[in-house]
């Protein structure tokens, strides 16, 4: 049952069977328990270790080098063959760790319920662990503890709950015990109390009626677990590109081997033949460079304070188009704070983020004098009032209420000290807040005169209030329609806002409520509101230059997140919010709609913040999603990346997530996106620069066996080339620094692939390119009178150089070679040095004639060789040029 917030408190205890009293007796609590079982969350079983690294190794990038690798074994050649298979085996344990990871999630989600807790057993009250207590159970709430389990309040005196982490509300709320209407939105049940929520004022008595599995927190534990495990836009992409390229080899290896043979070639020599084509073809060190890529990146993250979990999300960044972000200690500091006062007639701002007492009071861009009005507004303040500030390692924490926390914070910016302040005036009595009341009173002995401080809702205190103090001091008659606009202009701003008054208590008078509903003198207003990040802000405009859309998904009220919008720029000054009960009668047609349209969702519970997600990615979006709390851990699963922050946000969020924010800052996420498009485009860069490679190797050798010559390269010589470049060629790629301009592109379109038509030609074009000054040295080579050693040599000399000449040419892949400054990657003339050596030993080194059938050359063929590789590089920049000039016409050239 889920309606218990609808029913009397004397209907819940009926229905549990429990004396509202005395609660359950021992024998009632044991049958019950092995009943409903202990009060935890089930760490739900993934798939076994064993199905877990088959599904690694099945992966077709995987697959590819385990042909690769057996066909190494064919040829024997046991180095190369253990080389490859040592490569496969490092990306399954990597991707079978990283998935056993992903099921802490649950194992956290479960430890956060667990704690000790008061309850009520015969008529006495016991301390038990949180996993010994069973439905109908009394539970005794006070300030400081972690609510066990879900339960019906039956008692509450100003209980008030931060909920934040499960239902997005950043400021505490009132609890009371009045039955709700069975459509009250989760975040609006006042006499519930949530499983892992944090009790900071007052005291409760609740009845349990949901533990472990059935608690809110344990449907969002279903939730997690139900959210399948998405791959990456990339890694969808490169497995068809990987399908692609297998069936093109096979089939030419096939057509290759059949022509052969019909030629009337030995069988055995043509099989040979069809090896060495697939050998040339499949791009070996494919797998291997996406994953050091992909690394690569993650280290430069880690720099920036972004921890990557699953490392392909590392180009999901890149490829984002949608951020729906929580709103409470993501865009915002959590932190409640003071931005505007109104006391005497007059508005005052305040300065200063969090709760460190930097800033001040301001009137008219001046620092304010701290008089009058305002000073005795501030003093109630910080009088009537239950937190405390607390200075730990330079940092600020609370105690108590965030609300009152922020007047304290107030106060101290205005000069005024509350440890010194209650010191002086110490407490005599108090009312606590009282949530039907919607106030708080405390009696403090003030220069000889008791003094009644009081705080509460503007509507509850205003018909109380007969006069008012002016700037100076003095007391004026009530101005009831200048408070009323200050109030209601503040609100509008989405600010919460507190009214301020005193009174003096007459003698032979007691503070209670009686004497409290007239005499009392208004001091002023206070508008506070969590404030936005002050980076994030600029983080949001970032997003929206680069085509990346920021969606706003809180469960926080919609005037409040409406005006942090408006303030972060996520919308304009007329915006719109939709609720989540509004979401909940949307069919999906409508609701995909509402989500392209809409870019502010208030109110919203867990499971819709799910349902957007899933609406967002149905619309073919690429989403990232991030969050902090409990209530957010199901859509950070389900998002194509999940951003949790490290600092503020629960175990559950973190595990969840796929990268996490040490520092809490959603402008990490502006810097994230920036790398991850970079990396992308690396990723890319070794594409265009790999295949030609392997296209090249493999339309010699079907040339050969169309046209019955021997064999230029041979399969040993294939797998020199491709092992040595890939390493210190191709990967050399993965650390060119971002091109200029890459947050002025659009977001990639998912159904973009990873290869557009101009790549695609550019590939072929050099890819025919090696064909011909390959093939056709070999075959000057041996018309001239070279040993069929020296021809190889030569053919395998011309797809090395022309790949150094090359990898230059894929620095950028619009631009032209030097755009980004000759030396700004070192790796790249490392990397190519080093392969010239290794070819000079290749070529010279006896040792390396005997293994690899190579063989002395001559100078002028390496001038001829490099003047063809000169000659091809010249030519992909002049195409590059061509293709820019072709697209002035057309707009803009993206940088």
């Amino acid at each position: 049952m889920s309606d218990w917030h609808a029913l009397q408190a004397t209907q819940v205890t009926e229905l549990l069977k429990v004396d509202p009293d005395k609660g359950l007796d021992d024998h009632d609590a044991s049958e019950r328990l092995r009943t409903h079982g202990p009060n935890r969350l089930n760490c739900r079983s993934g798939r076994s270790p064993l199905l877990r690294f088959a599904t690694q190794i099945l992966q077709p990038m995987i697959l590819v080098l385990i042909t690769a690798g057996t066909v190494t074994v064919v040829l024997g050649e046991w180095l190369e063959a253990s080389v490859i298979f040592g490569v496969v085996l490092i990306n399954a344990l990597a991707g079978f760790i990283q998935e056993g990871k992903a099921e802490a999630a649950l194992m956290a989600l479960a430890e956060s319920v667990a704690t000790e807790t008061t309850v009520v057993r015969d008529g006495t009250h016991r301390k038990l662990n949180a996993a010994e207590i069973v439905p109908g159970d009394l539970v005794v709430l006070a300030s400081g503890d972690k609510v066990p389990a879900d339960l019906r309040l039956l008692a509450s005196k100003a209980l008030r709950i931060i909920e934040a982490t499960l239902t997005g509300e950043s400021a505490a709320v009132s609890k009371s015990t009045a039955v709700q209407q069975i459509d009250t939105p989760l975040a609006e049940r006042q006499n519930m109390a949530f499983a892992g929520t944090l009790v900071v004022g007052g005291q409760g008595i609740g009845v349990v009626t949901a533990i472990g599995e059935s608690t809110e927190t344990g449907r969002m534990s279903r939730l997690i677990a139900q959210a399948p495990e998405l791959t990456t836009p990339l890694m969808r992409k490169m497995n068809l590109l990987i399908k692609h390229l297998l069936l093109v080899i096979l089939v030419l290896a096939a057509l290759s081997f059949a022509i052969g043979v019909l030629r009337g070639e030995a069988t055995f020599d043509m099989f040979m033949a069809a090896v060495a084509l697939a050998v040339g073809a499949i791009p070996e060190g494919l797998p291997a460079a996406m994953t050091i890529t992909l690394a690569i990146g993650v280290a430069r993250l880690a720099k920036h304070q972004a921890i990557i979990r699953k490392l392909p999300a590392v180009e999901t960044l890149g490829s984002t188009t949608v951020i729906c972000s929580d709103k409470t200690g993501t865009l915002t500091e959590n932190a409640m704070t003071v931005r505007e006062i109104w006391a005497g007639m007059t508005s005052f701002s305040v300065s200063g983020q969090g709760y460190g007492p930097s800033g001040c009071i301001v009137n008219v861009g001046q620092p304010a004098t701290i008089s009058g009005a305002l000073r005795e507004a501030l003093l109630t303040g910080v009088l009537c009032n239950d937190a405390r500030l607390l200075r730990e390692n330079q940092n600020w924490t609370v105690t108590g209420d965030p609300t009152e926390a922020a007047l304290l914070v107030a106060a101290r910016k205005g000069g005024l000290d509350d440890t010194t302040l209650n010191t002086i005036f110490p407490r005599l009595d108090e009312l606590p807040f009282d949530p039907d009341r919607q106030y708080m009173a405390t009696l403090h002995e003030i220069e000889g005169i008791q003094v009644i401080c009081v705080k509460g809702a503007v509507e509850k205190l205003l018909p109380a209030c007969t006069s008012m103090l002016d700037s100076q001091g003095h007391e004026l008659p009530l101005a009831l329609e200048s408070i009323q606009a200050a109030a209601s202009r503040m609100a509008d701003d989405g600010l919460r806002v507190l009214a301020l008054a005193r009174s003096e208590l007459r003698p032979n008078q007691q503070l209670e409520h009686a004497n409290m509903g007239s005499g009392l003198v208004f001091l002023g207003l206070v508008g506070m509101l969590d404030p936005p990040r002050p980076r994030a802000i600029a983080a949001v405009r970032t997003c929206h230059a680069a085509g990346i859309r920021v969606k706003m998904i809180t469960g926080d009220h919609p005037g409040t997140a409406r005006a942090i919008a408006r303030q972060l720029g996520i919308i304009g000054h007329n915006g719109q919010a939709l609720t989540g009960s509004e979401l909940a009668r949307l069919d999906e047609l409508s609701l995909h709609k509402a989500v392209t349209a809409v870019d502010v969702f208030a109110r919203v519970e867990p499971e819709q913040k799910l349902r957007l997600v899933r609406a967002l990615q149905a619309n073919g979006e690429v989403v990232a999603m991030t969050g902090d709390g409990v209530n957010d851990a199901p859509a950070l699963k389900q998002a194509d990346i999940g951003i949790a922050m490290g600092l503020g946000g629960t175990e559950v969020a973190k595990e969840a997530a796929a990268m996490v924010l040490t520092n809490d800052n959603f402008a990490t996420i502006e810097t994230a996106i920036k790398a991850g498009r970079g990396i992308y485009d690396n990723l890319i860069k070794f594409l265009v620069w790999t295949i030609p490679t392997n296209a090249g190797e493999g339309l010699v050798i079907f040339t050969a066996i169309c046209t019955g010559t021997t064999l230029p390269i041979t399969p040993l010589q294939i797998l020199w080339i491709n092992m040595t470049t890939a390493i210190l060629l191709g990967l050399m790629l993965a650390f060119e620094p971002v091109e200029r301009g890459i947050m002025q592109r659009p977001p990639r379109l998912p159904t973009t692939p990873v290869l557009d038509r101009e790549l695609i030609h550019r590939i072929l074009m050099v890819g025919f390119m090696l064909l011909i000054g390959a093939f056709g040295m070999f075959e000057l080579a041996l018309y001239w009178g070279h040993s069929l050693p020296v021809a190889r040599t030569i053919a395998c000399n011309v797809f090395v150089m022309v790949e150094i000449f090359y990898l230059f040419n894929c620095r950028s892949l619009t631009q032209p070679c030097w755009v980004n400054g000759w030396f700004t990657n070192q790796w790249i003339w490392i990397g190519s040095g080093t392969m010239l050596l290794l070819q000079l030993a290749f070529t010279y080194l006896p040792i390396f004639n005997q293994v690899f059938q190579t063989a002395p050359i001559e100078i002028l063929d390496w001038v001829s060789i490099c003047t063809y590789s000169a000659c091809c590089a010249l030519i992909v920049e002049l195409e590059k040029h061509w293709r820019l000039v072709q697209r002035k016409p057309k707009g803009a050239v993206h940088l």
